[in-house]
Formats: structure tokens, C-alpha cells, sequence
């Protein structure tokens, strides 16, 4: 079993902010997750609403930076899968892939995954034509035909990324408006190659049998919400947009918001005592990276303040 002062459970830029602070702090401090360090912010061709970064950078490069300075403090990291936490007295037990650890605080930044469509076709052709993230899988689509679905900031700002790249791009949104910020959308309406399908849904995405040289996606059908005016539309590629959930599975027995999000107080401490929650994770107005950032140095103060009142506890 190895011992720490502070676990942080995921390294987006909320866990990669609490580490920085963590570390710096003094804390002995440890980062888990079984994906690369960055998060959603991975998927970030030019982060443009970063204070202080200017120009513009990549997701990957700013993530990489915040990792190479948690590190230079003393932060470690390892790759590995989380399958349980438990609290006994005043630690942590925390069960991984590769060992066990114990800790005195925690804190859970296992961030959002992609929600699904749910329609046919759209778990048959993933990896296939059908993505979740333009910036990984945009390149294959030069010169090509794609269809985005969705109306909130990311399926705006992925299909400006797209429209670099494919000759057309689709923006499929089923509401009369879109969510996204004014200025995502002035550009999106802007630019020459982008078509906007409002009030309209992906109802099927379909294509060539895999068996078949690898066949992949071959268009969609189209409709209304209520599902009449159907339409068959050919496209290569499907890009998906269509909000996040929650990685809560670990800590499912904690207070949640109508959305799922774990509730925090001001200082991300959930109902048990010792364990936080930062980033995408957690109940807020506002998910971007700046807030997430800010959540994990919050979390980082708070859980130095919990530790430090356990060890001056155990000494007397």
C-alpha cells in the first residue's frame, strides 16, 4: 500500500491545477488517471478564452504545461484505473489497477464524458465515421463531407475547427436556437462552408458493411424532431456534440444536481469530511477550463487546511 497526503482522481485541468497547488503546498501529492493528462482540454485546437495565454494554444500544450509544473513541485503521477474509494477513521482507501493507496484527502476530478445519440448506426460506425472529437479524428476528413450534431458551445466550435479542414460541414441542432455563446455562433453562421440545420435531428447514420473494405459512414437520414420530413443526406462523417455526463460512478452515494453534477460548498468539500470534488465533476453555472482551474486550487487550499487539522490532531 503506498501512503500519500493528497490522491487527486483524474488529470484534466482541474486535477492538474489542485496537484500544482497541492504539491507546492507541501502536501505529498498524487495524480491518478488511465488516460493521458488534459482531459477535455485535449480536444482543444486553439484555446482562445484563457486569460494570460495570448495567442491562442493548443489544449494539449497548455495541458502538458500544467503537468511539467505540478511536476517540477513534487507531484507524481500514475496510470491507472480507479475501482473504489473507502474511508475508514481519518483515511482514504483507494483501490486501482495497479495498487492501493491511502490517503488523508481526496479529491475527484474525473471530469464529463460524451453523451450519445442513442440511434442506430452510431455505435456500429464509431471509429468508423462516427467521433466525438474533431480535433483527434478531423484530419481524416479533409476535403470530405461531415455532418455536427449539436447546439452548445463545443458542436460550434468544433464545426468552425472542421471547416478548416472538410469542404462541407453540416450543423444539425434540434432546437429553433442554439446555446452556444453569441460569438461562436456569429462565426458559425459566418463561415462560407458551414450549412445549419435547425429544428432538425439525426434520426439514423448509415453506411457500407465493415466486412466490405472496412466501409464506414456513408451519410444520415434527417427529420424533424417529431420525426416526419425525413431526409437522406450523404456525408463521410459524423461529429457528435451532444452534451456531457458526469463521471460519477465512483461516488455515486454523494448529493447531485438535477443534471447529476456532485454538489459542493464554495470550498468543492462534498458531505464527507476529507473528500472534494473539482472540475467538470461538480455542480456549477460555468464548465470551461478557467473555472476548472479554479476549482482545483480551491480544493487544493481546502485540502491542505483538512490535513493540516488532522496531523496537529494526531500529534497531541
Amino acid at each position: 500500500m503506498t501512503d500519500v497526503d493528497f490522491l487527486i482522481i483524474g488529470s484534466g485541468a482541474a486535477g492538474l491545477s489542485a496537484a500544482l497547488y497541492g504539491a507546492r503546498s507541501g502536501l505529498d501529492t498524487c495524480v491518478l488517471d488511465e488516460s493521458v493528462s488534459g482531459g477535455q482540454a485535449v480536444q482543444i485546437d486553439s484555446l482562445e478564452n484563457y486569460p494570460g495565454v495570448f495567442p491562442a494554444v493548443s489544449g494539449t500544450v497548455l495541458s502538458n504545461s500544467m503537468r511539467t509544473q505540478a511536476e517540477a513541485f513534487g507531484a507524481r503521477f500514475v496510470q491507472a484505473a480507479v475501482s473504489s474509494i473507502d474511508k475508514k477513521g481519518d483515511f482514504f482507501y483507494i483501490k486501482t489497477s495497479r495498487e492501493e493507496f491511502r490517503a488523508y484527502s481526496v479529491l475527484v476530478a474525473s471530469g464529463a464524458e460524451h453523451k450519445t445519440l442513442g440511434v442506430e448506426g452510431e455505435r456500429e460506425f464509431f471509429g468508423r465515421g462516427v467521433s466525438y472529437c474533431a480535433v483527434c479524428d478531423g484530419p481524416f476528413f479533409r476535403g470530405k463531407t461531415v455532418v455536427v450534431v449539436g447546439g452548445g458551445d463545443s458542436a460550434c466550435t468544433e464545426s468552425l475547427f472542421l471547416s478548416k479542414l472538410a469542404s462541407r460541414v453540416i450543423l444539425v441542432h434540434r432546437r429553433a436556437e442554439f446555446r452556444a455563446q453569441k460569438v461562436s455562433v456569429d462565426r458559425v453562421m459566418s463561415a462560407p462552408n458551414i450549412q445549419v440545420r435547425l429544428n432538425t435531428v439525426v434520426k439514423k447514420i448509415t453506411g457500407g458493411d465493415a466486412g466490405k473494405n472496412g466501409g464506414g459512414v456513408s451519410g444520415v437520414i434527417l427529420s424533424a424532431p417529431d420525426g416526419s420530413a425525413e431526409e437522406t443526406v450523404s456525408a463521410d462523417g459524423v461529429f457528435i456534440f451532444a452534451g456531457m455526463k458526469p463521471r460519477t460512478q465512483l461516488i455515486d452515494f454523494l448529493k447531485k444536481d438535477i443534471g447529476g453534477y456532485i454538489v459542493t460548498d464554495e470550498s468543492m468539500a462534498t458531505a464527507v469530511p476529507g473528500l472534494f470534488c473539482a472540475g467538470d465533476i461538480r455542480s456549477k453555472p460555468l464548465r470551461q477550463i478557467v473555472t476548472a482551474c479554479s476549482d482545483g486550487a480551491v480544493a487544493a487550499f481546502s485540502a491542505e487546511k483538512y490535513i493540516d487539522s488532522l496531523k496537529r490532531g494526531e500529534s497531541k
